[in-house]
Order: structure tokens, then C-alpha cells, then sequence
């Protein structure tokens, strides 16, 4: 575990460097700016879609979940809402104040606390929040409920295409950034350089499996707690198999299934807590790159350790 909390700590701490973030805001405004394109260009055709698969689902799932669903997002509003205030009145005095590097530790620390401030009105509050929905949904008739349900779902389906192409992107950039990491925090070291078009060859293959299990499992997703932990399974899925071998692909010569399951438990580990960063809107976009950083760290020094 000393390990693993070390490449957690190295993981959190090089996201948010300067060297890495570039990157990162890079892809991520590529990947939110062409799916919301996308989306608009698709958005009847989706939202079609999605109330045609809502009318074989029964009337008081609907409006359960669409209640659950209605109080997430009301939670993701007021966190991204919260911290653009918080910028829009005090961004301006901090860019004056801070570096490049402690600017971004603040942005986003700060819309961490933003999230958790809302998180716990949520816990305290949310049946409250849950139960007024439930009310407002209940006063409507089934059509516009099924509508409105159906937006949200294809908010659902736009933001996980926004999350898998982070996937793609973090892997793409994955040898640029470790390499930078690798001169400033490794020095005695080298990082491999022959698996590149593997690992993309490996990404892809991943999000084509995500994409059919997601279909399959999309039913599950209207039974209320249950649908939180399929998400997860989901994005563990996605997530886990891409950065674990990107990061081994950067440290080993020959990466094989035995490799990966020698570092099993680090790998769930890791995996669960880049997961944590797909819930929170912005802060997604983190997730990939810190989880193949955090795992090239923990495979570094078990490979040093094993060395000595």
C-alpha cells in the first residue's frame, strides 16, 4: 500500500503541473468542443432514440429516475456554477498572485471544494431535492416526463463519449508526458518507446468493448442506486485495461497479461480513484492522465525496487 499511496500522491501532483495540464486543456476543450458539436448535429435523432427505448421502460421507473437523475444534475449545475463565480470575482486577483503551476492547483482544489460543498447540502438535503422532483415529475404528464428524461440521457450519452475520447487522447499523449516526467523525476532511467501504436491499437479496441457493453447494460441504468454502480463498473471497464498497459508500455519492453496481473491490486486501486474524477464535470478531463501517471510511478519504483 506504501506504494500505491505514493503513486496516488506523484499522480495528483504532476496532473496538475503545468507540464501536464497543457495537454490536458488541450484535449479536453478538442474533445467537449467536437462532441457538443456533434451532439447538436445529432440531437433530435438522440433524443429520439432515447424516449423510443423510455416508452418500453414502465411509467414509475421513469419518474423515479428521472427524479434522481433531475437532482444529479441540479448538483453538477451548482458546483460548476459555484466555481465560476468564484473565478469570475477573484480569477483576475489570483492570476496576479499565483504562478502558472499554483494557479492550477487552485482551480482545481477549488472546484473540488465547490463539489464537495454541494456534496454534503446533498447529503443532509437530498431526499428533500429527490422527493421535490418526484413531486414535479408526478404533476407532469407522462410525455413531457419522458422528454425531459430523454434529455438528460442524452446529456448521459454525450458526456461519456466526452469521457472515452479522454481516454484516447491521455493514451496519444501518454509517451510526451511520461518522457517529461521521466527527465525531471527519473533521471537514471529511459522510457520505452516501442509500444506506441500498440497501446493506441489497445485503446481503441476498449472503447469499441465499452461502447457494446454500455448498450447492454443501458436498462440497468434506469434502476435507481443499482445504476450508480454499473456507471462505475462501466468506467472501470473503459478505464482500467488503457492505463495500465499505456503506463507498463512506457516501463517494460514486453507487456503481457502476466505483467498485468502481477500488479492486479495496484491496478484496481488506481483505477477506482481515476474514476472518482469522471463524476465531477471539468475535473474529468484529469481522470486518463492521472491514472496512466499515478500507475507509471507505482510500476517505476516496484521496478527499482525489484532491481536493488
Amino acid at each position: 500500500m506504501k506504494h500505491i499511496s505514493s503513486a496516488i500522491l506523484f499522480g495528483f501532483k504532476e496532473v496538475f503541473s503545468w507540464h501536464t495540464m497543457k495537454y490536458i486543456l488541450l484535449s479536453g476543450a478538442v474533445a467537449t468542443l467536437v462532441w457538443i458539436a456533434f451532439g447538436y448535429l445529432i440531437w433530435d435523432g438522440l433524443i429520439s432514440m432515447s424516449a423510443a427505448v423510455l416508452e418500453m421502460v414502465p411509467f414509475s421507473l421513469v419518474r423515479s429516475n428521472g427524479a434522481w437523475m433531475l437532482s444529479t444534475f441540479l448538483w453538477f449545475q451548482l458546483t460548476l456554477v459555484t466555481f465560476a463565480l468564484i473565478f469570475a470575482f477573484g480569477g483576475n486577483l489570483l492570476l496576479r498572485t499565483l504562478s502558472k503551476e499554483k494557479y492550477s492547483t487552485v482551480s482545481i482544489l477549488t472546484l473540488l471544494g465547490s463539489a464537495l460543498f454541494w456534496g454534503v447540502v446533498w447529503f443532509f438535503k437530498g431526499d428533500y431535492i429527490y422527493a421535490q422532483f418526484l413531486k414535479l415529475l408526478t404533476w407532469l404528464p407522462f410525455e413531457t416526463i419522458e422528454k425531459g428524461v430523454a434529455f438528460l440521457i442524452g446529456f448521459y450519452i454525450i458526456y461519456n463519449a466526452i469521457v472515452a475520447t479522454m481516454l484516447f487522447f491521455a493514451s496519444l499523449f501518454s509517451e510526451p508526458i511520461i518522457e517529461d516526467i521521466q527527465l525531471r523525476e527519473f533521471e537514471e532511467d529511459d522510457v520505452v518507446r516501442d509500444n506506441m501504436f500498440k497501446t493506441i491499437g489497445y485503446t481503441l479496441k476498449d472503447s469499441m468493448i465499452f461502447i457494446v457493453v454500455s448498450v447492454v447494460a443501458f436498462p440497468l441504468l434506469f434502476v435507481p442506486v443499482l445504476n450508480i454502480f454499473v456507471q462505475i463498473a462501466l468506467w472501470i471497464w473503459l478505464t482500467k485495461n488503457t492505463i495500465s498497459y499505456d503506463a507498463l508500455s512506457l516501463t517494460h519492453e514486453n507487456v503481457d497479461k502476466a505483467l498485468q496481473k502481477r500488479y492486479g491490486a495496484a491496478v484496481w486501486i488506481i483505477t477506482a480513484v481515476t474514476v472518482l474524477f469522471y463524476f465531477v464535470p471539468v475535473l474529468n478531463i484529469f481522470g486518463p492522465y492521472f491514472g496512466t501517471i499515478a500507475l507509471f510511478a507505482y510500476f517505476k519504483s516496484h521496478k527499482a525496487e525489484e532491481a536493488a
